[in-house]
């Protein structure tokens, strides 16, 4: 546990505003980096909590290119609903604020220009990926292709989603413009760059060798990866009309790339917040007493740990991070959360669906956080913590001490009239649950809070003061203590993990304001015997089946849509005669006899009846039926294709098949029954 106060600058990702905020978003970040701030003031620490919406990023324009409005009306739409979320959502930043303020142009402006100055950069004509229709260069979003690192197909032209590289759009193999679709033409432009080679030395032996203890092995695995790979010099300026601009002469049309200037935005951000609070900005980021800590995404991990460290390190005035604790992805239902594609769960819809529980959202996602892997977020398992955590363990505890105390005592708080061990446990937990949440092991902590609700109900079922309160009310009076000491530590140690609750908690025991962290680590009475409560309300309430199936309907839908949006028809092929159509000879026939061929996955060779005759036609549809399954089959057969041998088999014609839009095979089958087979179709 911390012991003694210190001054803590802890940032979270800039959001992109090109959309809402999701599950994936919280669980990577946002609910870790609130658990951590809440905890670090409850133990008595000066903390700066910081964050902002990222209004320069490439999808901003692109998004607003899509709906056919300007840039400002989209960063201006989203910035509204991602500020409110948050704060519907209980993240306790102590500012959340914008990439597009004055403050921060000026902060991103003085802080390019210190280091071109200083001589840090270096200044290169190159070639650069142009689309000549949109008469523009395509910078990072505006153009995909095949990753040269791992051969994904929808890599962008700065980053592999797939891999975590991070790419230049030259890199790309096959390169596409996702404004016009067109392949693009190389161009000269000039460019500044962060000669990101000259600071390997730095990086290997600050992050890998000087934090190989303490750090996660994801983060410390990629760093290694990236500086063995070779560090090359990166391009901190791009051809673009949204953003930044650069501001040195000849530097016309061109602004500062968004991974230069967003993570300047914790900056300018903590300077926002100073002046407001009449505090000393410099100190959150030039103090070497500060500790900084960057709470990110893995996909992030090239930006906090490469990039920006180095940018810091060139400028020479600031602190470098003290950790980066990244979390790998969260995934939904199975499938890869995607904004594109609607396929999430969006933060201010949840709200809207499951008012006043915001709370088991935010349990929910720590007790399954993807800290060491991907994990995946499924609304039977939501509804599972909620029902069988929440509600059968912690709100179950709480209100039978409430109840009980009200029913026995009128509210007021008994005296202690016994000896019990689970007075001395109670101290164990503040200790535990720091070391947890401060080695960044959030989900490890949130169970730690759980077992202290189920040590409350452990003591009452073991004590069962219902039964005794008529034959021995005396012992039950230091029963009844003792449980509501438990419940006084769980109003407290509660907060950073469930901030709504611990609120409810410390209403309905109406306690002492000042009651902190390490008084329940140190105090032996933490709520006093005399002391009256408040009538009690629920915690949690049970979620039922028919809640999760609007969810789970919701996402069906969204299934379909895409599937509907995505569906490829194939282009027409080169025109046909009619002679050519007539020498076809299709028919409609019947399986006789099907079995699957030895020692293949795909082919099925079955007996057809054309009407002609019964002839051998291998077909490769064994991967979506069985031979029992098309036994008297009626299919449609072509029947004068050309023999060819399959694996040693003759096949003598063709069953006509085709794809439903899930890309399920089906029959073209004819739909008469009154049709023999040797019908012909024509």
């Amino acid at each position: 546990m911390t012991q003694n106060p210190k001054r803590y600058t802890i940032t979270a990702a800039l959001p992109y505003t090109n959309g809402p905020i999701h599950i994936g978003h919280l669980a990577g970040v946002y609910v870790p980096a609130d658990i951590y701030a809440r905890y670090l003031r409850l133990t008595g620490n000066d903390v700066a909590f910081i964050c902002g919406s990222d209004e320069h990023g490439v999808a901003i324009p692109m998004r607003a290119k899509k709906e056919g409005v300007s840039p400002q009306v989209i960063i201006d739409k989203y910035h509204g609903i991602i500020k409110q979320s948050f704060h519907d959502f209980g993240i306790s930043f102590d500012n959340y604020s914008r990439t597009s303020s004055e403050i921060h142009h000026e902060t991103a402006s003085d802080f390019f220009k210190k280091l071109y100055n200083d001589g840090e950069f270096i200044e290169e004509v190159t070639e650069q990926l142009y689309d000549a229709e949109a008469d523009q260069f395509l910078a990072d979003r505006f153009v995909t292709g095949t990753c040269p690192k791992c051969g994904h197909e929808e890599a962008y032209g700065d980053q592999c989603e797939n891999c975590g590289s991070s790419l230049s759009g030259t890199e790309l193999i096959n390169p596409k413009s996702t404004i016009t679709g067109n392949v693009p033409t190389l161009k000269q432009t000039k460019h500044w760059f962060l000669p990101l080679d000259k600071y390997s030395d730095f990086l290997n032996e600050w992050i890998v060798e000087g934090h190989k203890k303490d750090w996660k092995p994801n983060v410390l695995g990629q760093v290694k990866s990236w500086i063995d790979d070779g560090l090359r010099p990166r391009a901190v300026t791009r051809d673009l009309d949204w953003g930044i601009p650069v501001p040195v002469e000849g530097a016309e049309g061109k602004v500062l790339y968004v991974w230069f200037d967003a993570p300047i935005g914790y900056i300018s951000a903590t300077k926002e917040w100073a002046a407001s609070e009449g505090k000393d900005w410099e100190l959150y980021w030039k103090d070497k007493d500060t500790k900084l800590v960057h709470f990110i995404g893995k996909d992030n991990i090239v930006f906090h740990c490469i990039i920006f460290p180095s940018m810091l390190k060139a400028h020479g005035d600031y602190i470098l991070p003290d950790n980066v604790p990244a979390n790998e992805f969260l995934n939904l239902e199975g499938n890869k959360l995607s904004t594109s594609k609607n396929w999430a769960v969006w933060l201010h819809e949840y709200l809207e669906d499951f008012p006043g529980k915001e709370d088991v959202l935010r349990y929910a996602l720590t007790a399954n956080a993807p800290e060491t892997k991907d994990n995946d977020f499924t609304w039977k398992d939501f509804q599972t913590r909620n029902n069988s955590e929440l509600v059968a363990i912690l709100g179950n505890f709480i209100n039978r001490v409430v109840v009980l105390t009200h029913k026995y005592y009128d509210g007021i708080i008994p005296e202690n009239t016994g000896d019990y061990e689970e007075m001395g446990n109670i101290k164990h937990f503040p200790a535990t649950i720091s070391s947890s949440i401060e080695r960044y092991r959030f989900r490890e902590g949130s169970q730690e809070l759980m077992n202290l609700a189920r040590l409350g109900n452990q003591f009452l079922q073991a004590n069962e003061p219902w039964k005794k309160i008529k034959e021995d009310p005396e012992t039950v009076k230091g029963i009844m203590y003792v449980a509501l000491q438990i419940a006084a530590a769980l109003a407290v140690l509660s907060e950073p993990f469930l901030p709504f609750t611990s609120n409810k908690l410390k209403n309905i025991l109406a306690l002492d304001a000042d009651l902190g962290w390490n008084d329940v680590a140190t105090k032996d009475v933490l709520i006093p015997a005399g002391h009256k409560i408040n009538p009690g309300e629920l915690l949690f309430a049970k979620i039922e089946d028919k809640d999760i199936q609007i969810q789970l309907d919701k996402l069906e839908a969204t299934k379909k849509a895409n599937e509907a949006a995505n569906k490829v028809v194939t282009p027409q092929k080169e025109t046909s005669t009619f002679d050519d159509f007539t020498k076809l000879d299709i028919r409609v026939g019947t399986i006789v006899e099907a079995e699957k061929m030895p020692k293949t996955k795909k082919l099925l060779v079955l007996k057809v009846d054309t009407g002609l005759d019964t002839r051998t036609i291998v077909s490769g549809i064994a991967e979506s039926f069985k031979p029992e399954e098309v036994l008297g089959k009626r299919v449609t057969v072509l029947i004068n294709l050309a023999p060819r041998k399959l694996r040693g088999v003759e096949s003598e014609g063709m069953i006509l098949m085709t794809e439903t839009p899930e890309g399920k095979l089906v029959f073209v089958n004819p739909d008469e029954e009154n049709v023999t087979n040797g019908a012909v179709i024509s």
